[in-house]
């Protein structure tokens, strides 16, 4: 343990600021994700329809949570680098603990029955279209077990899958090449996150055809991949914030300290 008190408090103040960024945008894009959002329309262009072995063919249609992910998986390799595997598997269980009560919360809430003041009053839309709101409010909300069961795997599977291939690269680049272990391992775990996830809530619990999960995840992962590179400067911006809070050698001194804990 580092002698100096005043290190301990910001080494522990560092940990849980980092842990609550992974944790809140795990748990929101666990609720957003879903929604099924098409990029080409939020871009106003035409559907891609990529060509792919058997006749399928791509569109950017992507599940509204990986808009949230990448935050995810570049602040776990920054907790990797400061505070090694053992502090990655601690917030990655904290997260699922969390995400699986949210889930029970979510579950007894939407069982409620509604007041009738309350559906008479949100009725109609803008246009003035009746719809059902408890429906609605349901259909948001509530997911299924598949839904639950894959998103929870496929979180643990590529935390740990990420973290291991991290400290793997560290020993090649030491402390240099950042860049290289956070996005190598980024791309490694992200092929497993992105395709367990629908396959299991889907098409195992589902009602997609495997062409559609494929289709999806194919899209989700060139979405992660393209994010990991393009987001690769936030890593070195964190990199020297932390650096400059701990202090230099302090800093190093944590570095050192999460490889000897892998």
């Amino acid at each position: 343990m580092h002698p100096n008190a005043s290190f301990q408090n910001k080494k522990s103040q560092l940990f849980i600021v980092l842990s609550s960024i992974v944790v809140a945008n795990a748990l929101l894009a666990e609720l957003l994700g879903v929604k099924i959002f098409s990029l080409e329309t939020l871009l106003g262009v035409a559907p891609a329809q990529i060509p792919l072995l058997n006749g399928m063919k791509l569109d950017f249609n992507l599940t509204a949570g990986v808009v949230l992910w990448p935050v995810v998986f570049i602040t776990s390799d920054i907790i990797n680098e400061y505070f090694g595997k053992a502090g990655v598997k601690r917030v990655s269980w904290l997260t699922v603990i969390l995400i699986l009560y949210a889930f029970l919360a979510i579950t007894i809430i939407t069982a409620l029955p509604s007041a009738a003041f309350w559906l008479d009053l949100n009725n109609q839309d803008t246009a003035g279209r009746p719809f059902d709101m408890d429906f609605a409010f349901n259909g948001i909300f509530r997911q299924g077990l598949g839904i639950i069961i894959g998103s929870v795997s496929a979180f643990l599977l590529s935390q740990f899958l990420d973290a291991s291939v991290f400290q793997y690269l560290r020993k090649f680049t030491g402390p240099k090449m950042i860049w290289l272990r956070a996005t190598g391992s980024t791309l490694v775990s992200q092929i497993l996150d992105s395709f367990v996830v629908l396959f299991i809530a889907f098409f195992v619990f589902g009602n997609w055809d495997l062409k559609m999960v494929l289709s999806v995840s194919i899209i989700n992962y060139i979405y992660k991949f393209i994010m990991a590179i393009a987001l690769t400067p936030l890593l070195y911006l964190a990199h020297s914030l932390i650096d400059r809070y701990l202090g230099k050698e302090e800093a190093q001194a944590l570095e050192a300290e999460a490889v000897l804990e892998t």
